[in-house]
């Protein structure tokens, strides 16, 4: 612990142990030192702040008095006052509004940040992270800007045996995530000037790239074939961000006739398509349909990413480029700085060469199978016919549709310790939420979805 919010005036009246006192009991109150936070020994903070060990156990001793902090035998002293039931009692101005539902105090997340713990190869990954740290004249260099080569070879191989992606090491980048690489393709694609095209109902985060890059976003209908082509040449636009694996509205995939009409559009009008295959090798309701990138090289930069197959924390994506804008790329990649830890890279390298993350996919299409039938099964049996409930596998998420009370059930849902998300919807009198189950436990599924159900009914 750092003692910044200790300051001793050793030229004062005011006793050392009255200071010390003052300091600490202002720091409880004003939520800098929250309960449960453990203080120096009296040996430590002695011999830190200069003063005699007396001086400080007559402030720990005042501060134990007036039940500030509790001493605990063989363990030390720890702060016990709550801040928010003190208020009540004494009067402490302004005392800070706390968040009180942490990610420690969610008793059930239904939210899409997290995956399955139990499938999660931690111990192994472990391993292999190990085994790059061994190797010292590999890991004290800077990575290559592109990405690792022997990264690069083993995803050339995976994104093609998974999903068709036709490539090689020379045409992928290697970033840290989707974001981080649209940023850079954003300056790649210039000449296909500013006004892009997204499906209706968006990806915020790919549209925050866009507006931060100086490119304006339209939007484009869709249904369960995908999206409204017409809207694409009647808008003059050549640049599209879309997700043939998923449609983010319907959750269904793109079919084969409207993959070939995105392509001709792209060709006859000289257009750049973004393919954004999240989660595409997820797929477990069917076979995942191959990689739009596979049917036309030369119009799609594919978008892949890891983080659903390994950790969320792992942050490796990669963007196979087409051979127009890989040699604009190597022209000016010596300006790039490579975002993605070459640690991790050389690991997940050695993992995909070894047939791990083949075996690591196989074992999560089978576990959130079982999991989506579990979630829908329940919102099924709690909500009847008065919900819509479609099943999105790319997200690894359920969208459950309500009649819009105009209620804010995902606000009530974290205050109650429920994590869920709300979505926007097309029409003004419904109320979305996406329901992911990845992190989830599945024994916990049904218990979500009856507080979910209560809280609905009590907002």
């Amino acid at each position: 612990m750092t003692y910044d919010f200790v300051a001793l005036d050793r030229s004062s009246t005011v006793p050392l142990y009255q200071q010390l006192y003052e300091n600490i009991s202002s720091a409880i109150e004003s939520g800098n030192l929250p309960q449960g936070t453990k203080l120096p020994s009296i040996r430590r903070f002695s011999e830190d702040l200069g003063l005699s060990r007396t001086t400080v156990e007559g402030a720990y001793q005042q501060l134990c008095v007036e039940g500030y902090i509790v001493s605990r035998p063989q363990s030390g002293y720890y702060v016990h006052l709550d801040i928010i039931v003190a208020a009540k009692h004494k009067n402490i101005k302004n005392p800070p509004k706390l968040n009180r539902k942490t990610a420690d105090n969610i008793i059930y997340n239904l939210s899409s940040d997290s995956i399955d713990s139990e499938t999660a190869d931690i111990k192994l990954w472990r391993s292999y992270i190990k085994d790059v740290l061994k190797k010292q004249s590999v890991i004290v260099s800077y990575g290559e800007p592109q990405g690792e080569a022997e990264l690069r070879r083993a995803i050339a191989f995976y994104s093609y045996t998974v999903r068709g992606v036709s490539c090689s090491e020379n045409n992928i980048v290697i970033g840290a995530g989707t974001q981080p690489l649209l940023y850079l393709l954003c300056g790649l694609m210039r000449e296909y000037g500013t006004n892009t095209a997204i499906e209706q109902g968006g990806f915020s985060k790919a549209e925050r790239v866009f507006d931060d890059c100086g490119f304006h976003t339209a939007y484009v209908s869709g249904n369960m074939d995908g999206i409204n082509i017409n809207e694409l040449y009647n808008q003059k636009i050549k640049i599209l961000f879309v997700n043939p694996s998923g449609n983010l509205i319907t959750g269904q995939p793109m079919k084969m006739n409207k993959r070939y009409e995105l392509l001709y559009w792209a060709e006859q009008c000289g257009g750049i398509i973004i393919e954004d295959d999240y989660n595409g090798e997820l797929r477990f309701t069917s076979r995942p349909i191959p990689a739009l990138q596979g049917m036309d090289s030369d119009r799609v930069v594919y978008m892949g990413s890891f983080s659903k197959l390994l950790l969320p924390s792992v942050r490796i994506g990669y963007m196979v480029l087409p051979p127009c804008l890989a040699e604009i790329y190597q022209k000016k990649s010596s300006f790039y700085n490579q975002t993605a830890s070459k640690i991790e890279q050389l690991a997940l390298a050695r993992y995909i060469h070894d047939g791990r993350l083949d075996k690591q996919l196989r074992r999560l299409r089978k576990t959130y199978a079982e999991k989506s039938i579990v979630l829908n099964e329940a919102l099924k049996k709690a909500f009847g016919s008065s919900a819509k409930i479609t099943l999105h596998e790319n997200s690894l998420s359920t969208t459950l549709v309500l009649e819009n009370n105009g209620k804010d059930i995902e606000a009530a849902a974290f205050r109650r310790g429920l994590k869920v998300t709300h979505i926007k919807t097309e029409t003004e009198n419904e109320y979305a939420l996406r329901l992911g189950f990845a992190g989830i436990p599945m024994s916990d599924i049904e218990s979500a979805v009856e507080m979910l159900k209560q809280i609905i009914n009590e907002t």
